[in-house]
């Protein structure tokens, strides 16, 4: 209630008391998630500890709990390897998007090329697992067995590539796609509430459009990693679309032509059948806890990249 006294207008005050208890609300069902996930997964989390974290080792054992052991490595791993993956693929295709519609399209049609790319977000993700099992993965297969054929001594294509064509590199570039209009869409409308007078005064200083195109791009830089960011929660979060194309293989390799697995493929493969085991559902809580933890760590990364950039821009 401090902030009452700087609000003068009578209404000002009823707005703000109206809609803080919203505030509070939405940080009660984040408490509340992280509440049970630390719930569920504590009784996994207590018999093997941090160990759950380091181990590859996934091993059901049916109607024998002391011969169950879970380790969520490779799917952390591959988690964060794939969103890496699909951050090479969105934030250039992001940054194009957003600029092309803005400086390139026709007035006329940038409202039906804004709205194709929003669609796109809209899109069900089981949509574009069947059409990256279908098209992209076969794809794929041919690319990175070129790649491994022929830049087989980078330890990147070292592997050759299943038949299938489903391993990380097939998931990374359905992920960076599936995140473009997300991050396009934050970074379209930054771009296009820059004032006018930075254009001209970039235009008057004898600056090429390219060259005054990365002037305004860099003035939000803020917008950018947060569509980043953004992309990055989206990426390493998605479920159906990854399972189908990642080849769901307890690997950890930077081989992107070798089958992986990610903790929300994990979850969702395991889950169906995860009552038949003492541990197993307690081990995909603590799966969802180390989403939530990446998940925490990059916002924060993001947070403090945004307010050192403003600090910098300041004492300019």
């Amino acid at each position: 209630m401090g902030l009452l006294p700087r609000l003068r207008s009578r209404d000002d005050r009823a707005f703000f008391i109206l809609h803080l208890p919203t505030t509070y609300l939405v940080l009660l069902f984040l408490a509340a998630m992280l509440g049970v996930l630390v719930l569920y997964s504590y009784p996994e989390l207590a018999r093997e500890g941090l160990r759950i974290f380091t181990s590859t080792v996934w091993n059901a054992a049916e109607g024998n709990p002391e011969a169950e052991h879970y380790g969520l490595a490779a799917a952390i791993y591959g988690s964060i390897y794939t969103g890496l993956l699909a951050l090479l693929v969105a934030a250039p295709l992001s940054v194009s998007l957003a600029v092309a519609t803005v400086e390139f399209v026709p007035r006329r049609l940038r409202g039906a090329v804004a709205t194709l790319s929003d669609l796109m977000a809209a899109t069900p993700t089981i949509v574009y697992g069947l059409w990256g099992l279908t098209y992209l993965a076969p794809a794929m297969a041919r690319v990175m067995g070129w790649l491994h054929t022929h830049l087989g001594w980078l330890p990147f294509f070292s592997q050759p590539p299943p038949e299938t064509g489903t391993m990380f590199a097939t998931a990374g570039v359905l992920l960076g796609i599936m995140a473009t209009p997300y991050a396009a869409a934050v970074i379209r409308e930054a771009y296009s509430m820059i004032p006018w007078h930075l254009r001209e005064a970039a235009f008057g200083l004898g600056a090429t459009r390219f060259e005054a195109i990365r002037i305004l791009l860099s003035t939000i830089k803020p917008s950018i990693v947060a569509a980043l960011a953004l992309a990055f929660a989206r990426s390493i979060g998605e479920t159906v679309a990854v399972a189908l194309v990642i080849g769901n293989g307890m690997n950890i390799t930077l081989s992107v032509t070798s089958p992986g697995i990610t903790v929300a493929s994990l979850i969702a493969l395991q889950f169906p059948v995860a009552g038949l085991y003492r541990y197993m559902e307690s081990a995909l809580f603590a799966g969802g806890l180390a989403l939530f933890a990446i998940g925490v760590v990059v916002n924060a990364v993001a947070v403090s990249f945004m307010k050192r950039w403003e600090e910098e821009i300041g004492h300019a």
